[in-house]
Order: C-alpha cells, then structure tokens, then sequence
C-alpha cells in the first residue's frame, strides 16, 4: 500500500526520497525491520494475552527431559509470525503481483487450518486437535491454488537464454558471447509460459516437467497441468508437514525456517534480476524480485519470533505457524523454480519427516512379522531421539541449525557447480 502511495507522490510531487520506494531492496529493508518490530515490540504483548487467557499447551508424558516444564507455555504464537509477515508484504509489496497474492493467500490459508489445529487442542481441549485428513484436504486445497494458477496465469513467465552464436549487438554483427554488455541480448525478448524448472548440480540444468508425460503420445502437451499441479501439492504438503514435525523443541523450527527464508531471498534475487541471471547464467524468471519483500518479512518474523521461542521458549508458534511457514517455503521455492534444491535447502525438515516414516513404517512391518513392533529410532521426529539419547535441548537444536546453514551454503553454490 505504501508503495503506490510514494510512487504517486514521487510522479505528481516529485517528494523527495518518495522515488526510494521504487527500490525492491530498499522495501526489502523496511519489511525485515518492520517484521522485527511487529515480532519484538507486539510479540511480547501478544505473548501476555495469551498467558492471561491461559491458552497454554498441554503436554503428554512421553518421558521427555524437561517436558513437564513445558506445560502452560503460551501456544498460538503462530499469530505473531502471520502479522509479522503479513502486515510488512501488505505496506511494501506490490500488491497486483501474482507472486504476492499466492504467497499471502498461502500463508492465510495454511496459517487458518493451523489455528482451527490449535484451536481444538487448547480450547477444546482435544490432544489430537483437527483430523489428519482435513489438514492434508487444507494442503490440497493451497496446492490445487498455487498449482493451477502457476500454469495457466499469464503472467507467470520465463526468459530464455540466447544461445551464444546467435547473440546480436546494436550493429547487427555476430559478436562473442563475454562481448556483448547489454544483459537484455543475452535472453529471448518475448517471455514465454513454461514448466521448466532447475536441477542442481548439472551444466544444462533446466527440466521441463512435460517430459514426465512425453510417453503419452500425441497431444500430450495439453494435459501438463495435471502432472504440474500433482507435483506442488506433494511438495507443499510434503514441506509443510516436515515444518510441522521440526516444531517440537524450543528454537528449532523457527530458526530453521529462518535460514531457510534467507537462502531462498538470495535465491530469488539473483533469478529476478537480468543481470545477476546473466552473470550466474540461470533461468530469469520476470517479477520474482518482489519476493524478496515477502521473504524479507518472512525471515524478519521468524528471528524476532526467535527472540522468545529460544530456550528455554517463553510462546510456541503451534500448528498456526509451523503449517504456515513450511507451505510458504514450498510455494516459494516452487515460484522460483527451485522446487528441487528443497531436498538439500530443507534437509532438516525432510530427514523429520522421513525419520518418522522410517519408524511407523517399520513398526508396523515387524509387528505383522513377529508379533511385536520394532523401532528404528528410540523416538520420532529424530530430535526426539537424541534427547531419549539424554542430549540436552539446547545442544540438539543448536547442531541442527548449524547443519541447516551448511545446507544453506551449499544450495547457494549450486549457482556456479554444475
């Protein structure tokens, strides 16, 4: 909103410094320090309401150390981190880009099926809180949205790369490809609609999802949608509920998610911008540089957050926000077709979600076998075993993080190794 009031105020007053908010990193800047305010300053109020309402969590007796001193904790924090994202990408995002009205509409929408979670638990007083199958039928339904919008709205396009030899300059003569200094040449002028994404780690990295069906025969370009949208639910249902497990120690899922927040605002930055593209020489997405006002907030929201959900945690974030962070992760990586680095930048929430695949998988498996389940993991999620393992809660959360940056490393530096 702020941003169409300073442009016009820049173009019918020429105000000074009104024409900064042109700047998609100056608007990045003010969404992270906004965010942190709202996070901080507003948090701890949010943070008291909610003890005086005693909308505390409660605690099962899972032999845990230091699980009883949990109980009561103020649960629901999941609201600070909506407002703290939502209310800086509102002020500073250009509102009639499509990549910022899915990723506010994602982070309502699983921010909602998060709270009505939240809700049964604490004032329903349900342990299990809302069934399974509404949450994934949630998932679906943000999936079916971001999915079916990615493919068919116009606006959602690519550049493609010139190949060298066809690189023209001003003068119409053939020229070396390190010559030519106008990032513009170096790409197809005319966007085009595709489902190309971006495979790491290889030279020609770019993957059209339309070959998954090429075995279909005539005509079989038409019926992608399909194959796309299938693929974006599993990934943002996948990664929403890996977020959702990686909730369950102070610090571990909000720091996490942080990290990864700013890998993917680097990630963004860099296929936004022609000549950042052209340098890298990845895919140019048009547009996608006004993500990194979200994600500015989104990382704004999870530090500030940070702040009282460290150990030992004064508010947990609950489903409201565990749901919510992890599917804006999903879209946002799936926007900036960098859906497939997510096995490596959200390494923690995958090896969560499969530890306890893994362990319900097997128990079941030599339960039919023998009689009686095993287990692979004293405990699932995997954090949960290394404190049945009698690792303290700081240490676990703070080793964890310290392998979410080595992954966050590594996926920016699969911008130059292939």
């Amino acid at each position: 909103m702020l941003y169409y009031l300073f442009s016009f105020l820049d173009k019918a007053y020429d105000v000074p410094g009104a024409g900064l908010f042109q700047f998609i990193s100056f608007r990045a800047a003010l969404s992270i320090i906004l965010s942190l305010f709202i996070s901080l300053i507003y948090g701890k109020r949010i943070i008291n309401i909610l003890r005086k309402k005693q909308i505390g969590e409660t605690v099962r007796d899972l032999g845990l150390q230091g699980q009883n001193e949990k109980a009561g904790t103020p649960t629901m924090g999941g609201l600070i981190i909506l407002g703290a994202i939502l209310i800086p990408t509102l002020l500073f995002a250009q509102l009639n880009n499509i990549y910022i009205l899915l990723m506010l509409f994602v982070t309502v929408w699983l921010g909602f099926i998060g709270f009505l979670d939240d809700y049964i638990k604490v004032f329903k007083k349900n342990k299990e809180g809302l069934a399974g199958r509404f949450k994934i039928i949630g998932q679906v339904i943000a999936g079916l949205v971001i999915g079916l919008t990615l493919y068919f709205n116009q606006n959602v396009v690519i550049r493609e790369r010139v190949p060298e030899k066809k690189i023209v300059v001003r003068t119409g003569q053939l020229t070396a490809f390190e010559q030519v200094k106008d990032h513009n040449l170096k790409f197809y002028q005319h966007p085009i609609k595709s489902t190309k994404t971006t495979i790491p780690f290889f030279k020609n990295n770019e993957f059209n999802y339309t070959f998954l069906i090429s075995w279909l025969g005539d005509g079989y370009q038409k019926l992608t949608w399909i194959i796309f949208t299938i693929i974006v639910i599993v990934i943002i249902t996948a990664v929403s509920n890996g977020s959702n497990l990686t909730d369950g120690m102070d610090g571990l899922a909000t720091g996490t998610s942080a990290i990864i927040g700013l890998t993917l605002g680097i990630l963004a930055w860099v296929s936004g911008n022609i000549v950042f593209a052209d340098y890298l020489k990845i895919m140019y997405i048009p547009n996608t540089g006004e993500l990194v006002v979200y994600i500015s907030a989104f990382v704004g929201a999870c530090v500030g957050f940070f702040w009282y959900n460290s150990y030992p945690a004064q508010v947990f974030m609950g489903d409201t926000g565990s749901l919510a962070l992890g599917g804006a992760i999903a879209a946002f990586a799936i926007m900036i077709r960098k859906e497939l680095l997510i096995p490596v930048l959200c390494g923690i929430f995958l090896i969560e979600n499969l530890s306890v695949v893994m362990q319900v998988a097997y128990f079941k498996r030599t339960r039919k076998k023998y009689g009686e389940g095993r287990r692979i993991f004293l405990m699932a999620p995997l954090h949960h075993h290394f404190q049945k393992k009698g690792y303290p809660e700081p240490k676990i959360v703070m080793r964890f993080l310290i392998i979410g940056i080595a992954l966050a490393v590594l996926t920016i530096i699969t911008l130059k190794i292939r």
